[in-house]
Formats: C-alpha cells, sequence, structure tokens
C-alpha cells in the first residue's frame, strides 16, 4: 500500500516499552514484511510524555503521546486547567526531526457508573467550543500537525461492555453525539478545520517566538485594561506567511481583553505596523483564542493581514474566494488588494466602510472594518479576479464547502489528494454531497425540523420563514437541486456573488417534530408478555449438563482469597460476558451457619445469592461516590433458619454480573481480570463438593449468535434460550406490563417481551432512544441515594443488546436505538431483562420511546439486518 488516504498505521495504543518492546518489534516485523505490500511510516501512542519507543528496540517511524490536559469533571464544567504550555519544548527534546504528533486528544470525557455522576452534557460543557477554541489553537501555537480527536463520534458500546470503567453510552459529550447530532463544538470544529483546509501555508511553518520572549514582549499594545493577552507567532520559512495565534494569559479567565498587535509583514516590507489600524481594537472574550494572519495566502492573492478570522480561503471557478468571519458584538479589520472591476459595487450594510492606505510597498491597499452588530452574510467585494466575505460567527457556522470529487477517482473525495475543487454553501444543518453535472449542482444533505420553525439562523430563511440555501459557485452553474428537488432561483453566478436559493414547498416538510412524536407507539400501553428467567433457583434445577469447575490453576495473575484450592473465574470456563450463574454444592452436617463469598464483578457491579431457593442477600460493587466504584466484595451471607435442607445436598446459587475487564495501561495483563468468586468458606466450617457454572450459551466459541457477535448475549436463562430475539414465540406466556415489576416483589430475574410497528416515512433522519423514565431521580436530583430503585435491567432491541440499567447507580436513562436496529418501516421487538437485586421493594420500570430529533434529508436505504430466533445451538 503506498498512496491514498491512508498515510500511517498505528502499532498498538498506550503500550509501555519495558518490558514491552519485544512484543512491537513482533508487529513490526509483520507490518514490514514485504509480503504484506505495506509501505507507510509505522505510529505509536504514548499515554502521556513517557519518551516511548522513540528509541531503542521496538521505536517507530513516527512517535506521539495523547493527552486529556482538561481531564474528566463534568460535574464542575466551568472549572477549567490552564492549557499546557510544554508541549513544542518537549518534543523539542525528545523526537525534533519528527513532525509533532499527537494521536489522541481530548475530545470528551469517560464517565464512569454512579451514583452522583453527571451525564454527559456536562462533559459536551466541559469540552465544548470554548474548549476547542483556546485549548486547540494552543496546539497549533505548539505547531503539532498530525492530530486526532478522541473521540469525535463515541457512539454507544452495544452488548455487553468490555470495559468496566464506563457504562452503555460512549457519548463522551463528543463533537458528535451518540445518536449522531451535530451541535455547536462540531460548528467550532468545521470552522476550524476549513481553515486549516484553506491554509497550505500552515503546513509547514516555524515557532518564531510568544510572549515570554523579548522579540514579542512588546507587540502587544493594551486597551483600556491591563495585559492580558498571549500571543504566539508561527511562520512559514518559505513564504513569510505569518499566523498570530492570541489568547488569554491566563487560558482559564473569563475576562474579556481588547489589544492592538504589533506586526511584520513582507508585503509592507517588512516594517512593523500595529494592527488594527482603523478599529478600535482586537478583542478576545474570555475563553476565546483567534489565529490574526498576515501576508496570508487566499487562491493567487495574498492578504496584508486580518484580524477577522479566514473561513475559506482559496479558488471557485478561477476566482480568489476570502470569506472572513468573526464575532458581532466585537471590531474586526483586513487589509487586501481589491484589484479588479468590482460586480457588486455598493455594500449591504453602513457597519462595513472600505478605506485605502498605503501600507503595502508595491501600492494601495484596502483597508476594510467591520463594525459591531453585523449579522448574516454581506459581499464586501465581487469581481471577476476575486470574491471577498464576511460573515457573523453563527452565519459562518451554517456554512459547509463540500468536495467536487471525480465519481472515478476513490480518492475523489479526499481533499488535496483527490479533488481541490468546492463549493460553498451556507444555511443547512448538514452537507452531504456536491456534484456539478453540465450546469447543474446536486447537493444532497439535511435540515432541522425539529423545532421548525423557531430555530431559525440568519441567512437561513427567506420570506414567511421558508428555508433558503446560500450558494457560492462556479458561474457555468446555472440551476442546483436539494435532494433532487430543482432549487428555486434562476441565473448564473456572473452578475451575483452569490444566489439565494429556496427550498420548493413540496420538497420540505411543513410540520415538525410533533406529527412523528404522535405517531411512535406508547410502550407502556402495549401487550407485554413476562416470564421468569431464573429458574436456576428452584429446588428441582438440574445443573447436570453445566461445566464442572474444578481447575486448580489459572492464566489470570489475581490469586483466589481462599477456598479449597478450586478457582472460579468466569473467563477460565468460557464465561466472560454479562451475566454467569454458579451454583455451589454442599451436604448439610449440622453445622453450616452461613457462607463467605469474594465476589469480583468489576467496577459497579452486584451478585445476589441463594441458599437452595431461599433469597440471602446481594453484594453491591459500588459507593456513595462514582470515583471509588469498587470491583470486589467480600461479604457474609447468613442462612436463615429452616433454609437448610437437613443431611441432603444444598445449593449455593450466586447470580453475579460481569461489567468488562480492566485495561492494561503500561502493564502488561491486567486485563486478565478475576472476575468471578475469589473466596468461598461455609462457616464455621464445612466443604462445597461441587462448583459448577453457566455463562452465554456456547461460551467463547460455540455461541449461536456470530452475526451479532460475542459481546451480545450473557448468561440470563432467557438469554441462552434466546428469548430476546425476533420471532420467538410468547404467546404462551402470561401477560404482564413491565411496569408491574416481577410477581409478589420477589427477588430475581423476569423476561418482558412486547412487539411495536413503526411506519416513519424516507427522506427523513430522527434519531429515538429507549428511555426508563422511572429513573429520571438521575437527572434531577430530585431523591437521595437511599431512594434509588435496587435493580439492573438489560435490553435488546430486534435482538441486539443496547443497553444496561442500573436502577441505584445510573447516570444513563436515555438509550439512543439507531435505524437499522430499529426497523422504520416495519416491526420490532423489545425485550427487557429486569432483576431485582431486593425483595419487597416495588420495581416499576416506565420503558418509553422517545423522539430525539427529527431532520428532513437523510440517509436512504438503511440496510436491516436483524436475524429471528433459531433453535440450534440453544439450551
Amino acid at each position: 500500500m503506498n498512496g491514498g488516504p491512508i498515510i500511517a498505521i498505528q502499532v498498538d495504543n498506550e503500550y509501555g516499552q519495558d518490558p514491552g518492546a519485544g512484543y512491537f518489534e513482533d508487529l513490526e516485523a509483520i507490518y514490514r514484511n514485504k509480503d504484506t505490500g505495506l509501505d507507510l511510516p509505522l505510529t505509536y501512542n504514548d499515554p502521556g510524555m513517557g519518551r516511548s519507543f522513540i528509541n531503542g528496540t521496538g521505536a517507530v517511524d513516527l512517535y506521539g503521546f495523547d493527552a486529556y490536559p482538561n481531564r474528566y469533571d463534568c460535574a464542575h464544567p466551568d472549572i477549567w486547567k490552564p492549557v499546557p504550555e510544554n508541549y513544542h519544548e518537549y518534543h523539542l527534546e525528545v523526537n525534533s526531526w519528527q513532525p509533532l504528533y499527537i494521536p489522541e486528544y481530548q475530545g470528551g470525557s469517560p464517565q464512569a457508573w454512579g451514583p452522583n455522576t453527571p451525564d454527559y452534557t456536562g462533559c459536551y460543557a466541559l469540552t465544548g467550543p470554548a474548549f476547542e477554541s483556546v485549548f486547540h489553537r494552543q496546539l497549533w501555537a505548539d505547531n503539532v500537525k498530525l492530530l486526532n480527536y478522541y473521540p469525535l463520534y463515541g457512539g454507544t458500546s452495544w452488548g455487553n461492555i468490555p470495559y468496566h470503567g464506563v457504562y452503555t453510552s460512549y457519548d463522551w459529550g463528543a463533537a458528535i453525539s451518540e445518536p449522531r447530532t451535530l451541535g455547536t463544538k462540531y460548528t467550532e470544529l468545521k470552522l476550524q478545520g476549513l481553515f486549516l483546509r484553506s491554509s497550505p501555508e500552515f503546513y509547514k511553518t516555524d515557532v518564531v517566538a510568544n510572549s515570554t520572549e523579548p522579540d514579542l514582549l512588546g507587540s502587544i499594545s493594551t486597551v483600556g485594561n491591563t495585559s492580558l493577552t498571549f500571543v504566539t507567532l508561527l511562520r512559514n520559512p518559505d513564504t513569510e506567511a505569518g499566523f498570530w495565534i492570541v489568547r488569554q494569559k491566563d487560558s482559564t479567565s473569563t475576562a474579556v481583553s481588547r489589544f492592538k498587535l504589533t506586526v511584520t509583514s513582507s508585503l509592507s516590507g517588512d516594517r512593523k505596523m500595529q494592527i488594527p489600524q482603523i478599529a478600535p481594537a482586537i478583542t478576545l472574550n474570555g475563553r476565546e483564542s483567534k489565529v490574526i494572519v498576515t501576508d496570508y495566502l487566499f487562491g493567487t492573492s495574498r492578504a496584508l493581514y486580518s484580524t477577522a478570522s479566514v473561513l475559506f480561503a482559496g479558488t471557485i471557478d478561477g476566482r480568489d474566494v476570502l470569506f472572513l468571519y468573526g464575532d458581532s458584538e466585537q471590531e474586526h479589520e483586513a487589509a487586501l488588494n481589491l484589484n479588479g472591476s468590482p460586480t457588486v459595487t455598493n455594500l449591504t450594510t453602513p457597519l462595513i466602510k472600505i478605506q485605502q492606505s498605503s501600507l503595502s510597498s508595491s501600492g494601495s491597499i484596502s483597508i476594510i472594518t467591520f463594525a459591531k452588530g453585523i449579522k448574516g452574510l454581506h459581499t464586501v467585494h465581487s469581481s471577476r479576479e476575486r470574491l471577498v466575505l464576511f460573515a457573523d460567527t453563527k452565519t459562518a457556522g451554517t456554512f459547509w464547502s463540500p468536495a467536487i470529487a471525480d465519481p472515478n477517482d476513490p480518492h475523489g473525495n479526499f481533499w488535496s489528494i483527490g479533488t481541490n475543487e468546492t463549493v460553498l454553501v451556507g444555511g443547512p444543518y448538514l452537507v452531504r454531497t456536491a456534484k456539478i453535472t453540465k450546469g447543474l449542482l446536486e447537493l444532497t444533505g439535511d435540515f432541522d425540523v425539529t423545532h421548525r420553525p423557531s430555530a431559525s439562523v440568519e441567512g437561513n430563511r427567506g420570506p414567511e420563514g421558508r428555508k433558503t440555501l446560500t450558494i457560492i459557485a462556479p458561474q457555468s452553474v446555472t440551476k442546483a437541486s436539494w435532494n433532487g428537488k430543482p432549487l428555486d432561483f434562476e441565473g448564473s453566478f456572473v452578475e451575483s456573488a452569490c444566489r439565494i436559493a429556496g427550498l420548493p414547498e413540496d420538497g420540505f416538510a411543513t410540520g415538525n417534530a410533533t406529527s412523528f412524536i404522535e405517531g411512535i407507539p406508547d410502550l407502556s400501553a402495549n401487550e407485554w408478555k413476562y416470564a421468569d428467567s431464573l429458574p436456576e433457583i428452584r429446588e428441582d434445577w438440574d445443573d447436570s449438563q453445566w461445566v464442572v469447575a474444578n481447575h486448580t490453576s489459572t492464566n489470570v495473575l489475581f490469586p483466589m482469597w481462599y477456598g479449597d484450592g478450586r478457582v472460579l473465574y468466569g473467563c477460565d470456563y468460557g464465561f466472560c460476558e454479562g451475566a454467569v450463574v454458579w451454583r455451589g454444592h454442599f451436604n448439610e452436617t449440622g453445622v453450616e451457619k452461613s457462607v463467605n463469598l469474594s465476589i469480583n464483578g468489576g467496577q459497579g457491579f452486584a451478585a445476589s445469592v441463594w441458599l437452595n431457593s431461599v433469597f440471602l442477600n446481594t453484594s453491591f460493587g459500588n459507593s456513595s461516590n462514582s470515583a471509588n466504584n469498587v470491583n470486589e466484595t467480600d461479604q457474609l451471607f447468613v442462612f436463615p433458619e429452616d433454609a437448610l435442607k437437613k443431611g441432603q445436598d444444598n445449593v449455593i446459587t450466586v447470580l453475579q454480573d460481569n461489567m468488562g475487564l480492566n485495561e492494561n495501561w503500561y502493564t502488561q495483563d491486567q486485563m486478565k481480570s478475576p472476575r468471578g468468586i475469589r473466596g468461598f468458606q461455609l462457616n464455621p466450617s464445612g466443604n462445597f463438593s461441587e462448583w459448577r457454572v453457566q455463562g452465554k450459551v456456547g461460551g467463547y466459541k460455540n455461541f449461536p449468535d456470530k452475526h451479532r457477535g460475542v459481546m451480545n448475549e450473557g448468561g440470563f436463562f432467557g438469554e441462552r434460550k434466546g428469548w430476546h430475539l425476533p420471532n420467538f414465540d410468547t404467546s404462551s406466556w402470561r401477560t404482564r406490563n413491565i411496569s408491574s415489576g416481577l410477581p409478589d416483589l420477589k427477588a430475581g430475574v423476569g423476561f418482558f417481551v412486547t412487539t411495536f410497528d413503526l411506519d416513519i416515512p424516507t427522506g427523513f433522519d430522527i434519531p429515538m432512544s429507549i428511555n426508563f423514565e422511572d429513573l429520571d431521580y438521575f437527572q434531577n436530583r430530585s431523591v437521595g441515594t437511599e431512594e434509588y430503585k435496587p435493580y439492573r435491567a438489560i435490553f435488546f432491541v430486534n435482538g441486539w443488546m443496547m443497553g444496561k440499567v442500573i436502577g441505584n447507580l445510573g447516570p444513563q436513562v436515555r438509550f439512543p436505538v439507531h435505524e437499522g436496529i430499529l426497523d422504520y418501516q416495519g416491526a420490532n421487538t423489545l425485550a427487557v431483562v429486569v432483576w431485582a437485586m431486593t425483595p419487597n421493594v416495588t420495581i416499576s420500570p416506565q420503558v418509553r420511546l422517545r423522539v430525539d430529533g427529527v431532520f428532513q434529508g437523510g440517509i436512504l436505504n438503511i440496510r436491516k439486518s436483524n436475524p429471528g430466533w433459531s433453535a440450534e445451538g440453544r439450551e
């Protein structure tokens, strides 16, 4: 493999060089074997600045390290950490001959099981657009040239979770939310990404100096306040293009800074000049960063400077285009040559003024000032040679610049590799594709109609609330379409800088989300079928076909705490995912009064214990602090009077939840977690004659549902039978609404199944979620922890395990379920396994299907693959 969009291969992630270098070297030998056909640099992600694999055994071609500088306190998103200021120095010290690479930079924050854990809205705020503005541009100031955000999209940990430190949602507060919606974080990333794509001179820069150095100490002149501003200068050594990255000295500050900046420019004969020249000042809001450019290339033209931000710079149809933007409550200024005969001669607002200046050594230059109060998009200058636009930040955020790709080029959508051709489209929630064929511009994308018509954006709505698009395209374009519907404009792009195109009424929904919400079935009114899913505690239960748990050795590094030499770790017997049921047999001799069990299930686990058919207690792996959820408990279970069968075989049944395994980090083999029973002892004495264990049917290798994969099922009885799969016949089951909970308020496990139909029209992207509304107290903190409901649930949608609910921990109560898992035009099966962990407590799950957004456009023809029940391989 040589060429194309794949530029490197990461050998492994966060793996320690000592003592793991030999393993790394073995992997590299495989990648570098000539038979693989790979000709790519090998990379590595160091968990912090640990200097691993830069030199020595296993050294990679390109070293990188990860960073989570604002950490994880999503309960207090307004409390920031300062931006790190040592990345550039570290890079010069350890691998200056390579580009500075950060393969995993904070794009959100993970959260553990509760209690008192905030949901991911706090993480979104902690790492929101202000964080992106300051911390991302500090990376640019450090001269980072290869960067990956983790995560851009977190998504859902469907199935049983492989890592115990997080819950089902892997949203993280990422730029793209779990149900795939786009918000202000994505918009800020888009603005940054378009600037970087538009600025090839930024790809090669030297760090010239920053405000800690004498060369730049005098470059900041305050306006009306003490000096709050910090600046770093990067310059392209070949073209002299300058990138002045400014932020608050105290990056956590919310104060406003107003200043002027002394810069040098090759276009001005390298003489110093203070900018802005006419506008009162450059303004930085608290927790804001900007890039001020000098000698900046757009197309074949150069701007002397701009204190306004750059959205797009490049060429469209042979015309140099510069699209600037800025906060409407701030002043901005740019200086550039506006040669050419303008086709637009009247500015659309008096808040934009153009004055001539002799700043340039090569002739007259135009200084453009943008006063406070500018909203919407404005054409500053339009000629056949160049186009200059300005918009407020909110309007700029609605613009997209899709690649115009050659359909015959497999790399056609990769900028600079397959194409450099684009158009600008403002207004829609999302532009998916753009294509130009014989004067027709074909656009596909989405409009957000969730809250229509209230969610108006400047420049995004025409007369009488009609949706519009703003398009900048080649003059050869004479017509356009949106999702196959013709747009309502005529003419070309010769006379006007851009065209306003209205969507035809028959091509756009006139309603809003209400009509879709009203059509969603009310699951509380559905018919639910119920069956007991813990028959293993019955007196007559036969476990003779189960696996005998008689191992006396293990590959797990963590030893048994106590017992008789037998190892009771689920993974050793092939049961590593989800619930596992253990049954320990002993003959009653008259002395057994209790049993000690040490149970390990990972953070936030639980295990319920029965003696014969009598419930003893549940052991909970949690505390009052989400940062201190425990992996393991050691507990005494006392036998009630008359629960033992005198002189006969008695059975201790343990239903245990496996929350997932540990991660390795620098230490090897931590993932070999001792999930299971780490200690067992009858008190004051006694011996277990036999232990048997059952988890997921088929274990590691022989599980029957290969389509949904190894993580989809656990060891609850109903899972082993396949009750969660579509088309399983529940007609003989009793009818019982899930809100009624388990019969007789008993501790145990029940299986609830219902079916419902959806009839969502095509051409819409409508995220939906399953909500457990009886647990809304995790959202509003309306009750104390003593009132949290002691139950767990897992649920399956059309056979896919889509969520784990913990009623006494939380925090997750809303579970997005994507189209394709849900059949939007057909029948659906919802199965919920309810585990009541304490008797005589009312458990009343309130399960609802909710609409989380309505977007017109969407991805058409979502493939569904939800195989139904089969007896093959089932118990």
